[in-house]
């Protein structure tokens, strides 16, 4: 039976909200929880949303002519994954990024890759300009399911302090419309 306490506890209960300035100390280190699998699909439309003319991305003929012997699975697209995962962790808070500094590809990345990431936090300080906000650096990896890193990069990122974040009222119907939640412990 759930009580009165634990039935308000479970209700509008708030979901991850991100972590803000105060959270990051140097040293910190987060393995990303999701992977992706990039498909060649994924791959030629990115190139082509970006119109990269670079046949080595999107035909395979002439990707079968190179070292590789079949398409590369375009480095930006690499880049623009490797960030993304990394959102859930570092900048979901973010009030702008600043920039990507020493991005490396130490190895090609193959229709049908997994790409997880991690990053490390290198350092953060309060912003001169903006009481709101502070900066943090960090080094992020991308690497494959053989555990190959596959990208790696520093990126500084405006973040906002806790409390200082815009609000986002999302809207919410009322919760009497889900059905009713029962405890069972046991076999029945």
């Amino acid at each position: 039976m759930v009580d009165e306490t634990q039935q308000a506890r479970r209700i509008g209960t708030e979901g991850w909200t991100g972590r803000f300035l105060e959270d990051f100390e140097p040293g910190d280190i987060y393995y990303h929880p999701l992977g992706k699998t990039v498909s060649d699909v994924d791959n030629q439309w990115f190139t082509l949303l970006t119109q990269n003319t670079a046949k080595v991305h999107f035909d395979h003929v002439a990707a079968a002519q190179t070292e590789f012997g079949r398409p590369l699975v375009n480095s930006t697209l690499v880049l623009a994954l490797v960030t993304g995962q990394s959102v859930i962790d570092l900048s979901f808070n973010v009030m702008a990024n600043l920039g990507w500094d020493a991005v490396r590809l130490p190895a090609p990345v193959f229709d049908g890759d997994t790409i997880y990431s991690r990053s490390k936090v290198l350092e953060k300080r309060e912003s001169k300009s903006r009481p709101n906000v502070g900066i943090v650096t960090v080094a992020t990896e991308g690497f494959n399911q053989d555990g190959v890193v596959v990208i790696s990069y520093r990126r500084s990122f405006l973040v906002y302090r806790r409390g200082f974040a815009p609000e986002n009222p999302t809207p919410r119907p009322d919760e009497t419309s889900l059905p009713a939640a029962h405890e069972r412990i046991g076999d029945d």
